[in-house]
């Protein structure tokens, strides 16, 4: 039973290894590395004075690979725009650009992509797409607004979601910050333990 039980330690140990390095993972890592420093950075941080002061580093999850998965991609078109609420009175003019299936840990799930009306011009964001969402994890781990991750125009019939760069909307940090709400289409019935924790909760 010892033999048996060395082992398994044996296997995980490798197993986690492995995950470390690869470049999934080292991609991830990269990214929650280029927040931390944007929000420790005078020029580019969004906190407050005083949170500033005392920020050391921002709380993720630890990095899940299980949390980066290939969606079917399904275009939407001829979509009407709509208004798009935010923590403010500000509404945001989008548009429904696609839907995305996929599945984690054999749950079917589905989310809604958005689009700017009219698309931003800058060349540098003309194929970006917005994908807000919430989740079960929510107030529980997760700041209870929801989080967002960015997304771009697929050039075919699949796109990867990787959780682990989910991030809070700016107004999570700062109420000075309008940050739009997800649509309640876009709420998760699963815990997505992955990307940035709510911030000073923890």
């Amino acid at each position: 039973m010892i033999k048996l039980l060395f082992l398994l330690v044996g296997i995980y140990s490798i197993s986690i290894n492995a995950q470390r390095d690869s470049p999934e993972y080292i991609e991830a890592a990269e990214y929650q590395a280029s927040e931390n420093e944007k929000f420790s950075t005078v020029e580019t941080t969004i906190l407050t004075k005083k949170d500033f002061k005392k920020f050391k580093a921002l709380d993720f999850y630890p990095i899940n690979l299980k949390c980066r998965v290939e969606a079917k991609f399904v275009r939407t078109p001829n979509e009407p725009p709509f208004k798009m609420t935010t923590t403010t009175d500000r509404l945001v003019d989008k548009i429904k650009y696609g839907k995305l299936h996929f599945e984690i840990d054999g749950k079917k799930l589905q989310l809604n992509l958005y689009q700017s009306v009219p698309p931003m011009e800058d060349p540098e964001y003309i194929d970006y797409l917005f994908l807000p969402f919430t989740d079960l994890s929510g107030g529980e781990g997760s700041y209870a607004g929801g989080r967002f991750l960015d997304a771009r125009i697929p050039k075919g019939a699949t796109m990867i979601i990787d959780f682990n760069k989910a991030y809070n909307p700016y107004c999570a940090y700062n109420s000075r910050y309008s940050c739009e709400i997800p649509p309640l289409e876009n709420h998760l019935e699963v815990r997505i333990e992955a990307g940035v924790k709510d911030f000073g909760k923890h």
